[in-house]
């Protein structure tokens, strides 16, 4: 059976046996669209290819990884931005003064800019 991230599908086709199975998914709300003709064109190419059944699968697909995108973003808002934030407010002696920062990073923009001169 097609499976996707361990997930099966409102209509999974089982391509060896020509079978359709509708009960994987049965609260299935339906939405109507617009895209821009390429992103549909995006959708079209990738069903005729087979890498889809249909275009429903690929915004589902889509959908997946915008949501695991975000997930992942939470994540890295929890456990790296949040305690790192918390250290600076707890020792704010572990900061960098802007007029450093500013100084260090255009003296290394100013040696990539004459590495790409060289080159």
């Amino acid at each position: 059976m097609p499976w996707l991230g361990g997930r099966r599908y409102e209509s999974v086709i089982l391509r060896l046996g020509c079978l359709e199975r509708k009960d994987a998914m049965a609260a299935v709300e339906k939405r109507t669209i617009s895209l821009p003709a390429a992103q549909a064109g995006y959708i079209d190419a990738l069903v005729a290819g087979g890498a889809y059944a249909s275009a429903s699968e690929v915004v589902r697909a889509g959908l997946r990884a915008l949501q695991e995108r975000d997930a992942a973003v939470e994540r890295w808002l929890r456990d790296a931005v949040g305690p790192a934030y918390d250290a600076m407010v707890a020792d704010p002696s572990r900061g960098i003064a802007v007029d450093d920062v500013l100084r260090r990073l255009r003296a290394r923009h100013a040696g990539r800019v004459k590495a790409r001169r060289v080159a």
